[in-house]
């Protein structure tokens, strides 16, 4: 079985009914929100979600996924989302599908954060992905320069030749900091850079770590905070 597959579809297994689900984006996620739209469809499992992005919503809505939103509930039980890199101590780069800012809402509100991965995301140290931070249009120039003097090399994001709009109506820029050996210092200084909307770093968040193996197997982590 595809490693992505394997574990988004291991997650389900914490969703049941009576809950509140935050659906992540992406590859791994897909399959996560297939699944749980096959157990609704065919298993009665009865839920009420909320997805980080449109992709993710529509896909959910296809199969039958009750949606809602923020007006109508005030925490998440449970959210599964994927990754493009988880370290040693379950911290994160996501936004690899330009939905950092809509994941990290959904994150803070969840109680139970589960991340799904293939075994290449998981790395000694957070970096070689370039790390994701979301901008607005406004002024984005001089956004740009100050996230360059943090010592990163970052690049607009594009999507078929154009430029790579978020969900939110902003830009995307991957910045190459090499690796962050502190990423708790460098979310602390993208923090305090107006026009930065939010960063692609999750820490100090994750839960459970599901790893999907090449030769199909699991490796499941549990956060020891």
């Amino acid at each position: 079985m595809n490693p992505k597959q394997l574990a988004g579809e291991k997650a389900v297994d914490y969703v049941k009914s009576g809950m509140k689900v935050g659906l992540g984006t992406g590859s791994t996620a897909y399959f996560t929100i297939q699944e749980i739209g096959r157990r609704v469809k065919h298993e009665g499992l009865d839920i009420e979600a909320i997805a980080t992005s449109i992709e993710s919503e529509r896909l959910a809505k296809e199969w039958g996924v009750k949606m809602v939103d923020f007006s109508e509930i005030d925490h998440l039980d449970v959210t599964i989302d994927g990754a493009d890199e988880a370290d040693a101590n379950l911290n994160l780069i996501k936004g690899g599908g330009g939905a950092l800012l809509r994941e990290k809402i959904v994150a803070f509100a969840t109680k139970f954060y589960v991340i799904v991965a293939d075994e290449r995301k998981y790395v000694p140290t957070l970096g070689a992905f370039g790390l994701p931070i979301e901008i607005i249009p406004f002024g984005w120039e001089e956004t740009f320069r100050e996230v360059t003097a943090l010592g990163c090399t970052p690049k607009r994001r594009e999507k078929n030749e154009e430029i790579f709009i978020t969900d939110n109506h902003n830009f995307i820029f991957d910045c190459d900091f090499g690796l962050i050996e502190n990423p708790h210092d460098v979310l602390q200084k993208l923090q305090g850079i107006p026009g930065v909307v939010e960063s692609g770093l999750f820490l100090d968040k994750t839960d459970v770590l599901i790893i999907g193996n090449n030769d199909g197997t699991l490796k499941i982590i549990e956060s020891k905070k």
